[in-house]
């Protein structure tokens, strides 16, 4: 397994994986030593993020294998479907998923989303169009959600 660290407007942000795909990404609560060595296998995913947070990328291509229950993973290919500057709610991914009853397995299947920004939890917002929970803290989730906002706000002072 090989880990690699980066600097991104939110954070350091970890990356691990191996030959087999991206397995990891989150972001640091604490300050880390950026690598000055990216590893090989996770070179692309480590270009991929780096476009995104200029604005260059809207969505990621590198392989990824994160580790979960058959029902996570079903959970986080909903997810990737949420397109870049979209918003859904927990509802909309429990009626896609085919059982409303599941909202509460869907929020903790979106908490324990192993990919930060590659499977877009932060799009995932409450059915009153509240900014709910997010692992990386409120602030970031408004940060990404106003990132990939199709029109940029201006100030008006």
């Amino acid at each position: 397994m090989q880990t690699a660290y980066i600097k991104t407007p939110l954070g350091t942000a970890e990356i691990s994986g191996d030959e087999n795909g991206i397995c990891k990404i989150s972001i640091q609560s604490a300050e880390k030593e950026i690598s000055e060595k990216i590893p090989a296998e996770l070179k692309e995913a480590v270009t991929q993020l780096r476009d995104y947070f200029k604005g260059e990328r809207t969505d990621f291509t590198f392989r990824m294998n994160p580790s979960g229950t058959e029902f996570q993973k079903s959970v986080w290919q909903e997810l990737i479907k949420i397109p870049y500057g979209k918003t859904v709610s927990y509802m909309d991914i429990t009626k896609k998923l085919g059982d409303v009853k599941a909202i509460r397995a869907v929020a903790s299947a979106n908490g324990k989303n192993p990919l930060w920004i590659a499977v877009p939890c932060h799009r995932v917002i409450g059915t009153d169009g509240s900014l709910t929970g997010y692992a990386g803290g409120l602030w970031r989730k408004k940060w990404l959600l106003e990132h990939e906002s199709p029109s940029a706000q201006q100030s008006l002072f």
